[in-house]
Protein backbone atom coordinates (compact mmCIF):
# COMPACT_ATOMS: atom_id res chain seq x y z
CA UNK A 1 0.00 0.00 0.00
CA UNK A 2 2.68 2.16 0.87
CA UNK A 3 4.06 1.78 -3.00
CA UNK A 4 1.11 3.09 -4.41
CA UNK A 5 0.77 5.35 -2.41
CA UNK A 6 4.18 6.50 -3.58
CA UNK A 7 3.12 6.20 -7.02
CA UNK A 8 0.04 8.29 -6.96
CA UNK A 9 2.34 10.94 -5.03
CA UNK A 10 4.44 11.04 -7.58
CA UNK A 11 2.06 11.10 -10.66
CA UNK A 12 0.36 14.19 -8.42
CA UNK A 13 3.41 15.83 -8.83
CA UNK A 14 4.25 15.52 -12.67
CA UNK A 15 1.14 17.23 -12.97
CA UNK A 16 1.46 19.72 -11.14
CA UNK A 17 4.59 20.68 -12.69
CA UNK A 18 3.22 20.20 -16.14
CA UNK A 19 0.50 23.00 -15.23
CA UNK A 20 2.90 25.36 -13.91
CA UNK A 21 4.46 25.41 -16.95
CA UNK A 22 1.60 25.56 -18.98
CA UNK A 23 0.28 28.54 -16.75
CA UNK A 24 3.43 30.20 -16.13
CA UNK A 25 3.31 34.11 -17.02
CA UNK A 26 4.46 34.83 -20.98
CA UNK A 27 6.49 37.40 -19.48
CA UNK A 28 8.44 35.58 -17.21
CA UNK A 29 11.59 34.48 -19.11
CA UNK A 30 12.14 35.72 -23.50
CA UNK A 31 14.18 34.69 -26.02
CA UNK A 32 17.07 37.82 -27.03
CA UNK A 33 15.02 40.00 -29.52
CA UNK A 34 11.48 38.82 -28.16
CA UNK A 35 9.82 42.43 -27.53
CA UNK A 36 9.15 40.93 -24.04
CA UNK A 37 12.50 41.40 -23.35
CA UNK A 38 12.96 44.98 -24.29
CA UNK A 39 13.64 47.02 -27.33
CA UNK A 40 11.82 49.37 -29.82
CA UNK A 41 10.83 49.15 -33.22
CA UNK A 42 9.99 51.54 -35.81
CA UNK A 43 9.19 51.96 -39.14
CA UNK A 44 11.49 53.65 -41.46
CA UNK A 45 11.02 54.89 -44.79
CA UNK A 46 13.64 56.00 -47.62
CA UNK A 47 13.09 56.45 -51.28
CA UNK A 48 15.85 57.28 -54.25
CA UNK A 49 14.82 59.23 -57.46
CA UNK A 50 15.93 57.74 -61.15
CA UNK A 51 15.17 58.85 -64.50
CA UNK A 52 13.49 56.30 -67.09
CA UNK A 53 15.46 55.37 -70.06
CA UNK A 54 13.48 52.41 -71.36
CA UNK A 55 9.62 52.14 -72.65
CA UNK A 56 7.56 49.76 -73.05
CA UNK A 57 4.36 49.73 -75.64
CA UNK A 58 1.62 47.44 -76.47
CA UNK A 59 0.67 47.03 -79.71
CA UNK A 60 -2.76 45.23 -81.01
CA UNK A 61 -4.44 44.04 -83.97
CA UNK A 62 -8.25 43.55 -84.22
CA UNK A 63 -9.42 41.81 -87.51
CA UNK A 64 -13.09 40.59 -88.17
CA UNK A 65 -14.32 37.72 -90.06
CA UNK A 66 -17.56 35.31 -90.55
CA UNK A 67 -15.57 32.01 -89.27
CA UNK A 68 -13.49 31.88 -85.73
CA UNK A 69 -10.84 30.69 -88.34
CA UNK A 70 -10.97 33.32 -90.85
CA UNK A 71 -10.89 36.00 -88.17
CA UNK A 72 -7.64 34.10 -86.06
CA UNK A 73 -5.90 34.20 -89.36
CA UNK A 74 -6.51 37.80 -90.49
CA UNK A 75 -5.39 38.95 -86.66
CA UNK A 76 -2.41 36.82 -86.56
CA UNK A 77 -1.07 37.73 -90.23
CA UNK A 78 -1.94 41.63 -89.36
CA UNK A 79 0.26 40.99 -85.85
CA UNK A 80 3.01 39.48 -87.59
CA UNK A 81 3.32 42.54 -89.81
CA UNK A 82 3.83 44.47 -86.56
CA UNK A 83 6.27 42.15 -85.76
CA UNK A 84 8.36 42.86 -88.30
CA UNK A 85 8.25 46.08 -88.67
CA UNK A 86 9.30 46.26 -84.81
CA UNK A 87 12.39 43.94 -86.16
CA UNK A 88 12.99 46.80 -88.82
CA UNK A 89 12.96 50.01 -86.04
CA UNK A 90 16.08 47.95 -83.79
CA UNK A 91 13.71 46.09 -81.61
CA UNK A 92 15.07 43.03 -80.12
CA UNK A 93 13.15 39.58 -80.78
CA UNK A 94 14.07 38.86 -77.20
CA UNK A 95 11.64 42.70 -76.57
CA UNK A 96 8.88 41.65 -78.47
CA UNK A 97 6.29 39.79 -76.16
CA UNK A 98 2.42 38.56 -77.14
CA UNK A 99 0.90 39.86 -74.09
CA UNK A 100 -2.84 38.57 -75.18
CA UNK A 101 -4.59 36.56 -77.92
CA UNK A 102 -8.57 36.58 -77.90
CA UNK A 103 -11.70 35.33 -80.12
CA UNK A 104 -15.23 36.56 -79.61
CA UNK A 105 -18.35 35.79 -81.71
CA UNK A 106 -20.20 39.09 -82.72
CA UNK A 107 -24.16 38.47 -82.56
CA UNK A 108 -26.59 39.86 -84.19
CA UNK A 109 -29.24 42.95 -83.01
CA UNK A 110 -31.58 40.46 -80.85
CA UNK A 111 -28.25 38.26 -79.72
CA UNK A 112 -29.40 35.43 -80.81
CA UNK A 113 -27.54 34.39 -83.49
CA UNK A 114 -23.61 34.51 -84.29
CA UNK A 115 -23.29 36.20 -87.27
CA UNK A 116 -19.25 36.23 -87.26
CA UNK A 117 -16.06 36.80 -85.49
CA UNK A 118 -14.01 38.93 -84.08
CA UNK A 119 -9.99 38.05 -82.80
CA UNK A 120 -7.16 40.50 -81.48
CA UNK A 121 -3.52 39.73 -80.80
CA UNK A 122 -1.42 42.01 -78.57
CA UNK A 123 2.57 42.53 -78.71
CA UNK A 124 4.40 44.56 -76.17
CA UNK A 125 7.74 45.81 -77.12
CA UNK A 126 10.56 47.45 -74.47
CA UNK A 127 12.22 50.51 -76.60
CA UNK A 128 15.52 50.63 -74.84
CA UNK A 129 16.23 54.02 -76.23
CA UNK A 130 13.50 56.37 -75.21
CA UNK A 131 14.76 58.72 -78.50
CA UNK A 132 13.74 55.63 -80.65
CA UNK A 133 9.75 55.82 -79.53
CA UNK A 134 8.63 58.00 -82.17
CA UNK A 135 9.65 56.05 -85.00
CA UNK A 136 9.12 52.42 -83.44
CA UNK A 137 5.17 53.71 -83.25
CA UNK A 138 5.33 55.36 -86.17
CA UNK A 139 6.28 51.76 -87.59
CA UNK A 140 3.78 49.28 -85.76
CA UNK A 141 0.61 51.77 -86.78
CA UNK A 142 1.95 51.81 -90.48
CA UNK A 143 2.33 47.92 -90.10
CA UNK A 144 -1.22 47.84 -89.24
CA UNK A 145 -1.42 48.24 -85.19
CA UNK A 146 -4.67 49.41 -84.58
CA UNK A 147 -4.59 49.84 -80.96
CA UNK A 148 -1.79 51.30 -78.85
CA UNK A 149 -1.32 51.70 -75.45
CA UNK A 150 1.37 53.17 -73.48
CA UNK A 151 4.20 53.67 -72.32
CA UNK A 152 5.24 52.54 -69.14
CA UNK A 153 8.85 54.24 -68.30
CA UNK A 154 11.32 51.91 -66.59
CA UNK A 155 14.90 52.87 -65.55
CA UNK A 156 17.14 50.48 -65.70
CA UNK A 157 19.10 51.36 -62.39
CA UNK A 158 16.00 50.48 -60.69
CA UNK A 159 17.17 47.57 -58.42
CA UNK A 160 20.20 49.78 -57.82
CA UNK A 161 17.88 53.04 -56.42
CA UNK A 162 15.82 50.32 -54.36
CA UNK A 163 18.77 49.23 -52.37
CA UNK A 164 19.66 53.14 -52.24
CA UNK A 165 16.42 53.72 -50.89
CA UNK A 166 16.74 50.86 -48.50
CA UNK A 167 19.34 52.57 -46.75
CA UNK A 168 17.73 55.53 -46.10
CA UNK A 169 15.13 53.78 -44.38
CA UNK A 170 17.19 51.92 -42.13
CA UNK A 171 18.89 55.28 -41.13
CA UNK A 172 15.33 56.82 -41.03
CA UNK A 173 14.58 53.78 -38.37
CA UNK A 174 17.71 54.56 -36.43
CA UNK A 175 16.77 58.47 -36.16
CA UNK A 176 13.37 57.48 -34.93
CA UNK A 177 14.61 54.76 -32.59
CA UNK A 178 17.50 57.11 -31.23
CA UNK A 179 14.82 59.64 -30.16
CA UNK A 180 12.62 57.64 -28.81
CA UNK A 181 15.07 55.99 -26.60
CA UNK A 182 16.58 59.63 -25.48
CA UNK A 183 13.30 60.52 -24.54
CA UNK A 184 13.12 57.36 -22.57
CA UNK A 185 16.72 57.69 -21.10
CA UNK A 186 17.27 54.83 -22.23
CA UNK A 187 20.66 53.60 -24.81
CA UNK A 188 19.93 52.36 -27.80
CA UNK A 189 21.71 49.26 -28.64
CA UNK A 190 22.58 46.95 -31.76
CA UNK A 191 19.74 45.99 -34.48
CA UNK A 192 18.13 42.66 -33.46
CA UNK A 193 15.64 42.22 -36.72
CA UNK A 194 14.69 43.68 -39.61
CA UNK A 195 11.91 43.68 -42.03
CA UNK A 196 11.39 44.74 -45.36
CA UNK A 197 7.79 45.99 -45.87
CA UNK A 198 6.46 45.77 -49.21
CA UNK A 199 8.77 46.46 -52.74
CA UNK A 200 9.39 49.73 -54.87
CA UNK A 201 7.65 49.48 -57.34
CA UNK A 202 6.72 52.62 -59.93
CA UNK A 203 3.51 53.78 -61.69
CA UNK A 204 3.87 53.53 -65.37
CA UNK A 205 4.45 57.07 -67.07
CA UNK A 206 1.98 59.01 -68.77
CA UNK A 207 2.37 59.28 -72.45
CA UNK A 208 3.36 62.60 -73.21
CA UNK A 209 2.31 63.35 -77.36
CA UNK A 210 1.70 66.72 -78.33
CA UNK A 211 2.39 65.86 -82.58
CA UNK A 212 3.02 63.52 -84.80
CA UNK A 213 6.45 62.79 -83.62
CA UNK A 214 5.54 61.70 -80.56
CA UNK A 215 8.08 62.82 -77.95
CA UNK A 216 8.30 61.36 -74.49
CA UNK A 217 9.42 63.17 -71.55
CA UNK A 218 11.09 60.90 -69.09
CA UNK A 219 10.46 62.87 -66.12
CA UNK A 220 11.88 61.58 -62.88
CA UNK A 221 10.66 58.08 -60.29
CA UNK A 222 10.72 57.95 -57.24
CA UNK A 223 11.33 54.28 -55.80
CA UNK A 224 9.92 54.00 -52.66
CA UNK A 225 11.44 51.25 -49.58
CA UNK A 226 9.86 50.54 -45.69
CA UNK A 227 11.50 48.56 -43.46
CA UNK A 228 10.29 47.33 -39.99
CA UNK A 229 13.44 47.64 -36.98
CA UNK A 230 14.06 46.61 -34.00
CA UNK A 231 16.49 47.94 -32.10
CA UNK A 232 17.76 46.65 -28.24
CA UNK A 233 18.20 49.19 -25.53
CA UNK A 234 20.02 49.57 -22.34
Amino acid sequence: MKLARIAVLAAAGVAIAVFAGVFQPSGASSAPGDPASGGITVLGTGSANVTPDRASFAFGTVSQAQTANAALAASSQAVARVIAALKRTGVAQADIQTADVSLSPRMNENGNDIIGYTASNIVTATIRKLGNAGDVVDAAVGAGANQVSGPNLVASDQDAAYRSALKAAVAQARTKADTLASASGSTLGKITAIVEVGGGGVPPMPLGARDAALPIEPGTQKIEASVTVTFAIA
